[in-house]
Order: C-alpha cells, then sequence, then structure tokens
C-alpha cells in the first residue's frame, strides 16, 4: 500500500469517527426527549362523596423537526438544502462539517461557528416571512458558491 493510499485510509477513517460522533451526540436540538412525562389524572378525596379533577395541561407542542446539513471539503455533501418552516415555528438547523467554518444566516443575523465534532447549531422563533440564504464565510472568501441552505418561513 502506497503512501498516499494509507494516508487516504486514515482521512476516512477519521471523517467516519466525527461523523459517527455527530449522529450519535444529544445535543440542544433533542432537549427533553429522554425526560418522564406526566399528565395529571383525576383525583378523589378520600372519605368523601365529592371528587375533584386536575385541570388538563395543554398538549406540549410538536417538537421541532431538526434540518440536518453537512459539509464536506467546504461543499455542501447533498447540496443545498430548502428548510420550510411556518411563522412562527421554532427552527433547528444542525450544520456539521469537515473543517472549522463560520455559518451566517441573513436576514435573522445569526451566526454560528463549526469545526469538527462540534456542529453549528441554530435554535430560534421563525418569526420573519420570507426566503433566508444559509451561508459558509469560508466558500464566500474562497471565491466558491457559499449557499450552505435556504430558510423559507411561510405564513400561517
Amino acid at each position: 500500500m502506497s503512501r498516499n493510499q494509507r494516508i487516504g485510509l486514515i482521512v476516512a477513517a477519521a471523517l467516519v469517527a466525527v461523523l459517527a460522533f455527530v449522529i450519535a451526540s444529544p445535543g440542544d436540538d433533542d432537549e427533553g426527549e429522554n425526560a418522564a412525562q406526566t399528565t395529571p389524572a383525576a383525583q378523589t378525596e378520600t372519605g368523601t362523596d365529592t371528587e375533584t379533577e386536575a385541570q388538563a395541561e395543554p398538549p406540549a407542542p410538536p417538537k421541532p423537526e431538526v434540518a440536518r446539513i453537512r459539509l464536506r471539503g467546504g461543499e455542501v455533501a447533498a447540496g443545498p438544502a430548502e428548510i420550510k418552516v411556518k411563522k412562527g415555528d421554532t427552527v433547528v438547523i444542525v450544520v456539521a462539517a469537515d473543517a472549522p467554518d463560520d455559518i451566517h444566516l441573513h436576514g435573522y443575523d445569526i451566526e454560528e461557528k463549526v469545526a469538527p465534532s462540534q456542529p453549528a447549531r441554530f435554535r430560534f422563533k421563525g418569526n420573519l416571512e420570507g426566503e433566508f440564504e444559509l451561508e459558509s464565510h469560508v466558500a464566500e472568501d474562497a471565491g466558491r458558491d457559499p449557499l450552505v441552505g435556504t430558510l423559507i418561513v411561510e405564513p400561517r
């Protein structure tokens, strides 16, 4: 096996390890998944004829869908993502990369750093309607297409 083949094999193994770690790591987007959930039940007073029913709690809002984007070699692995939500929804975007980068969401002016084994996590309320570009500053600085994805916030 040549030197270049060994180096390629080591790099491939490292990428697999990083991706496995990112996929297996619980993050901010997995809040409460393992938390016990209880709902109040009807309560009875013992020793009396009256029953009182606890007020039912409103159902919890649905857990937001997580948009996952992977950058490899400065390029979006599956092409730029299109993320659609309704106005007022919680938006959760997780960007993983094999090299350090700064990811910027225009319109909302949110910027997060990403590095190997340290995904960028965006979590916010989609209160602005329209289309917003998610871009890589490293790709932009290198003169490449910086588009990582487009967030589309539609009216309710």
